[in-house]
């Protein structure tokens, strides 16, 4: 946890009432119900485009003037934007909108979990102060809540001098879909940003109740042990026959001894990465009498702002040549299946500095730094190609909050709280007047 010097500059007097005006107008029930019929909106990675269809329309209903970006005939983003008068800097807020499952059994079960549980599908209901649905949490409470932060600035009638945008893209989550034009891996925030969409600096709103100004990439591996393919009635060592699958075994086990060292020598300010064995293939599941050639392993390796992906793959090629050389029967090759390097904004920049006073501002304490993550989000690619980025976040539900029956496992990220998203909603209000009302001078920037 890195301690941040934070540099004091109050609201002033009239900032000070317009932020008041627009807290003040921050409807629990409103943004209950966006978060109800967004959730409702099934937003698969590479098929978003009802639910940005549908945001494109909301904003529009707020005040907001909006639109829908289409990428494919079944995907797209969406953008809004509020305009100042002219002097001012632009500021995004930004959030994803697809959802990590399919919300079909067939294809989500039984790897999300052994059944399809009521937060693994597109079917929200409402429980008192929770919306529990697939993607209520992660990624609709966090759309909901910066698009409920710009329309209480719209309704306070806040003079703001540089634009505020909103937008969402599709795309977002860490996994490839094949038969959706390969989306995902932040497909959608690239296509956004390089069609039209850009901004001085912004925010990001995901998980986690902290000020983030570093933000994780990852760089994944696909391994492949060999063998012959065989069959289950030749006896153990026969010529000519070698298991590609216990080779395999033997370089996961190698594998994860390393993983466990590999955080702590990558570890920056704010990102300890992480990596993990994630997928294995092998063989014919439907004839399991011929063992397969090959034994193919997935790894996602999370990285930090201190590496790139070009030293990444230096590092694990010499792990697997060790690997090799430890094991006379492991035959084995290795391919880097997909970058993204990680991304960073200087500490001191405008908007991490007003982020981290909008933290202070609402909790009314000093903010003491935020703990090591390793959450890749679409952040990292927008600060690299794009502009300075800053993220906020709401508490993640405890076991106190949550129900029982959800407490198991990431399910669809799907059980939000909404007195727990008000807070950020100040934040964003804040950080929105904090900077749009000022000149782009004042915010460091030159014309």
């Amino acid at each position: 946890m890195t301690t941040l010097k934070i540099k004091d500059l109050p609201l002033d007097e009239q900032r000070r009432r317009w932020y008041e005006a627009a807290c003040n107008r921050i409807d629990p029930d409103r943004l209950k119900q966006l978060v109800f019929d967004l959730t409702a909106k099934h937003s698969p990675t590479g098929a978003e485009r009802e639910a940005s269809e549908f945001m494109a329309g909301y904003l529009n209903s707020v005040g907001i003037d909006a639109r829908y970006q289409p990428v494919t005939d079944i995907s797209g983003n969406c953008y809004g934007r509020v305009k100042g008068s002219g002097d001012g800097p632009t500021l995004m807020l930004y959030a994803p909108i697809d959802t990590l499952l399919e919300g079909d059994p067939e294809k989500d079960i039984p790897h999300a979990g052994p059944t399809q549980r009521a937060d693994m599908v597109p079917d929200p209901y409402i429980d008192g102060d929770l919306v529990i649905g697939l993607g209520a949490s992660n990624p609709k409470s966090m759309l909901a809540l910066l698009t409920e932060a710009l329309t209480c600035v719209v309704e306070a009638e806040v003079a703001l001098k540089g634009d505020a945008l909103i937008a969402t893209a599709g795309g977002g989550m860490p996994w490839i879909v094949p038969e959706r034009n390969y989306a995902g891996v932040s497909s959608g925030v690239s296509h956004l940003l390089s069609h039209g969409v850009t901004a001085d600096f912004g925010v990001i709103c995901k998980p986690w109740d902290h000020i983030y100004y570093e933000h994780p990439g990852m760089v994944w591996f696909k391994v492949t042990t060999w063998g012959t393919m065989g069959y289950a009635g030749i006896p153990r060592g026969a010529p000519g026959f070698r298991s590609s699958i216990i080779p395999a075994a033997k370089v996961i086990l190698d594998l994860e001894e390393w993983l466990k060292e590999y955080p702590d020598k990558h570890t920056s300010d704010q990102v300890k990465p992480q990596g993990w064995i994630s997928a294995l293939r092998c063989g014919w599941p439907d004839k399991p009498a011929f063992p397969g050639a090959a034994t193919e392993i997935y790894l996602d390796l999370r990285t930090s702002p201190l590496q790139k992906a070009a030293e990444v793959e230096r590092e694990f090629a010499q792990v697997m040549q060790a690997i090799i050389a430890r094991h006379d029967d492991v035959d084995a090759e290795w391919e880097t299946i997909v970058t993204c390097d990680a991304g960073a904004t200087d500490p001191k920049h405008w908007v991490v500095q007003s982020a981290l006073r909008a933290w202070e501002e609402v909790h009314g304490k000093p903010c003491e730094g935020a703990p090591h993550m390793a959450g890749q989000t679409d952040a990292a690619t927008i600060n690299r190609i794009g502009f300075p980025l800053v993220r906020i976040g709401y508490p993640w539900l405890g076991e106190e909050d949550m129900p029982a029956e959800f407490t198991e496992g990431l399910g669809g990220m799907g059980v939000t709280s909404i007195p727990k998203l008000e807070n950020s909603i100040r934040e964003a209000i804040y950080v929105v007047i904090d900077s749009c009302t000022r000149t782009r001078a004042e915010v460091g920037l030159e014309d």
